[in-house]
């Protein structure tokens, strides 16, 4: 799942971002258990301006992203990268797209960490806060003025002794794609948007695919059930056997064991249930906890000079009126911006129209907007028919759409929902008329 706009820095598809030329990583070894100070971080402190040092806690695109707008915009102090991977920053949509099924796609981002006059630091792990500002991790502590915590999210796993794969990280991509092959009898435990991507990837391997999802539709969790059944005929017109409203009691060796003792043999099993924050490290720091890192609308967490951006972010969204977090490229892209501009000194709000992509069984689907407080769901078209539309709507206002290969729809969707216009709900859900025309 991504969101295919312009500014995407990795090169992973001609049709949904630009094709940076890759960069020289130039990184430096990691601390050995010491505090690190200014002379420690690449930047000379005659070049350095006022703002202060600068820690990224995370090394995918919103964390690196943090770091190259600073850039941008003339800060001119010490700015330290801190990855987890062994890899340096590279695009997550790819992974159960392009990854899967392009052996030469490489998904690493334009990251020239020597010209950016970035410290980065990879196989390090956040650990924690201590009380003199500083951020602490597997290797050592770093003292910092304003601190960025970008960490992501981790994979749900589910109980049982059997091995289960996930597909979350670009070494995850790389050992699916060379275990699919013809007659591999492969278990997807999950039918949400990575879930059908990978099963689609699969089939074009040739794998035998077996899906089980424990909700009554494919999506439901993500879209809600009446539109994710729309999907399930894409499973059988492949020959994926979907199975819905069925629940996982444990992963096996050799299969999944279900409640009853039914029995799915499989030889390799991937779990797609959806992922978390990855901030347990974070408790006990003071930072405030909320699916996530509660931050506000200025992505500000509860503690002075520490900021969340990203798949930890939980952020108060004004124009839905609630707290949101989203796992989507979109927010990786586009809320640094905020983050950056505020470290600054300034006071942006980060309050975007959500937007998202999947791929799968040959169809692009697209959708935009926050439907969680919808009043009710109107079609655009016919969803047996090969391109049709689900529309949200809440006080005569559109707040969401999902189009299937109707890229229009979309793009004219989103900037209705961002005017918050009154629309008349018998040309919306007309095919033939433009979605603009339906603004009243």
């Amino acid at each position: 799942m991504g969101s295919p706009v312009t500014g995407g820095r990795s090169r992973w598809s001609r049709e949904h971002a630009p094709r940076p030329v890759r960069g020289n990583h130039k990184v430096r070894a990691g601390p050995d258990e010491r505090v690190l100070d200014r002379s420690d971080l690449g930047v000379s402190c005659l070049d350095m301006t006022d703002g202060g040092r600068v820690v990224v806690a995370g090394a995918g695109l919103a964390g690196f992203r943090t770091a190259e707008i600073l850039r941008e915009r003339g800060f001119a102090g010490p700015i330290t990268l801190i990855g987890a991977e062994s890899r340096p920053p590279y695009d997550r949509p790819p992974l159960s797209k392009k990854v899967l099924t392009e052996p030469d796609l490489d998904p690493s981002l334009k990251a020239d960490f020597a010209a950016l006059g970035v410290d980065f630091r990879r196989e390090e792990a956040a650990t924690g806060l201590d009380d003199e500002a500083a951020l602490v991790t597997t290797r050592g502590t770093y003292p910092f003025d304003h601190l960025v915590l970008a960490t992501g999210a981790l994979p749900v796993a589910l109980p049982g002794e059997g091995r289960q794969r996930f597909l979350r990280t670009y070494d995850d991509a790389l050992a699916l794609r060379d275990l699919l092959r013809p007659g591999l009898r492969l278990a997807i435990v999950g039918a949400g948007w990575i879930g059908a991507e990978l099963a689609t990837a699969a089939v074009a391997h040739g794998s035998q695919v077996t899906v089980v999802e424990a909700g009554p539709a494919p999506l439901a969790a993500a879209i809600g059930a009446p539109v994710g059944a729309q999907t399930a005929r894409w499973y059988a017109d492949v020959g994926v056997d979907l199975r819905v409203a069925v629940a996982v009691e444990a992963v096996q060796p050799g299969g999944l064991a279900l409640p009853g003792g039914g029995w799915i043999a499989a030889d390799e099993i991937v779990t797609a249930v959806g992922v978390r924050p990855a901030t347990r490290w974070l408790e006990g720091s003071g930072i405030r906890l909320e699916n996530g890192v509660a931050v506000d609308a200025g992505l500000r967490s509860s503690r002075p000079g520490v900021y969340a951006v990203g798949d930890c972010a939980a952020f108060e969204s004004r124009r839905f009126g609630r707290r949101l977090r989203f796992e989507h490229w979109d927010v990786a892209l586009h809320a640094p911006e905020v983050v950056a501009a505020n470290v600054l000194g300034g006071d942006e709000a980060y309050d975007p129209v959500p937007y998202f992509w999947s791929e799968q069984f040959g169809r692009m689907m697209q959708y935009v907007g926050y439907h969680g407080g919808a009043e009710s769901l109107v079609w655009r078209g016919d969803p047996a028919e090969p391109t049709w539309a689900a529309c949200w709507l809440a006080a005569g206002r559109l707040v969401a759409m999902l189009t299937v290969d109707r890229p229009r729809d979309l793009l004219q969707a989103r900037r209705l929902i961002a005017a918050g216009d009154p629309v008349d709900v018998a040309r919306l859900t007309d095919p033939a008329v433009p979605v603009k025309a339906a603004a009243r």
